[in-house]
């Protein structure tokens, strides 16, 4: 077997893997979901200026009140299963599962950290969500634990992978020194400010499915095969459970799974850019495209309110706002995961020619 079947193997049997055991331990998750009645007991969302968001009320509040959140356990624990399966695989001497293990300190420990610590806080948030009225872990709380696990992964990149640069395209690096540290904590809050595009029906599987699908194939292309086959178990994890929630959604994704994803992101980002010859954080807001408009018509909403003393959209993000004025939520999803692939096509081809 040659090495570049291998490589190639290397990342589509954990992708594989990791859709078939979200595919396989969704019926489990939905009966305990479903019988411990893992939804909100008080329905409505309040907007970030503390009033009531009366537009997403009306369009999506009363199945607050009957959908499970959580659904996001199928995707991290899917990645984990098979980090550890393929592990336990490799480490018995078999030669040809021993290739398969992803698992490494050099290049998939750090995200799989981050990614194991999102979980927890996020589902944390959930559980107190749904046990206490509502009321998940406060959103100073959740922001300074990032920040915080920002700070450490950020000036691990400094101080010990010697990241003092930024892939430009077309360019070459620019060298920022320590400013990666603060640059690294901003970025990694931004992003974790997209998981507000779980807000409809299959919308955020899609877009998340596209993202971690450009970069396991722009890591695979730099030769950084553990990551690219870590990437491959988080699409596959998110396809499997993107399975499950089109319309209508058996379940939704929530804080357990948007906080791992989006925290991982920005680690990947900075793993497959100038640390593997590549521009990783640079084509981030293009394969990312739909993470920035989402958090850029929020800020924009929030802005045009206070200096306007009016709306800017009908209602923000931009997805809930197409909602509003008359999209069917099934169109938006579609013409998301439209815009998705081909941001993350453009972004691929400027991440590999660059």
């Amino acid at each position: 077997m040659t090495l570049e079947m291998l490589s190639i193997i290397k990342v589509f049997i954990p992708t594989t893997l990791a859709f078939c055991i979200g595919i396989a331990s969704a019926p489990l998750l939905t009966h305990y979901l479903y019988h411990y009645r893992v939804w909100k007991k008080v329905t409505g969302k309040t907007a970030l200026d503390g009033t009531a968001a009366l537009e997403f009320n009306r369009m999506h509040g009363e199945r607050e009140g009957y959908t499970p959140r959580m659904g996001g356990i199928i995707i991290w624990m899917s990645v984990f299963v098979t980090a550890a399966v393929l592990s336990i695989l490799g480490s018995i001497g078999n030669s040809f599962f021993a290739p398969l293990s992803f698992f490494s300190r050099s290049q998939t420990f750090i995200p799989l950290f981050v990614m194991l610590v999102g979980a927890v806080v996020g589902f944390m948030n959930d559980f107190y969500d749904i046990s206490h009225r509502g009321i998940g872990l406060r959103l100073r709380v959740r922001l300074s634990i990032i920040t915080l696990l920002s700070t450490i992964i950020g000036f691990w990149f400094y101080a010990k992978l010697g990241i003092v640069a930024i892939g430009i395209p077309y360019y070459g690096e620019l060298v920022i020194g320590f400013l990666v540290v603060p640059f690294f904590v901003c970025m990694s809050l931004a992003i974790y400010a997209s998981g507000i595009i779980d807000g409809i029906d299959g919308l955020s599987g899609g877009v998340f499915g596209c993202i971690y699908t450009a970069y396991a194939v722009l890591a695979y292309h730099q030769g950084q095969y553990d990551i690219a086959a870590l990437c491959g178990a988080i699409a596959g994890g998110t396809l499997a459970f993107l399975w499950f929630n089109i319309p209508p959604a058996r379940f939704w994704m929530t804080e357990t799974g948007t906080m791992p994803l989006t925290l991982t992101l920005a680690v990947v980002a900075f793993m497959t850019d100038t640390l593997g010859g590549g521009y990783g954080i640079t084509v981030l807001p293009i394969i990312g495209f739909l993470l920035v408009a989402t958090v850029l018509s929020s800020v924009l909403q929030i802005l045009s309110k206070k200096i306007r003393g009016k709306k800017l959209f009908r209602v923000a993000p931009l997805h809930h706002h197409f909602e509003a004025i008359g999209w069917p939520s099934y169109k938006v999803t579609m013409r998301y995961w439209v815009i998705g692939i081909v941001m993350a096509i453009l972004g691929l081809i400027i991440g590999v020619t660059g």
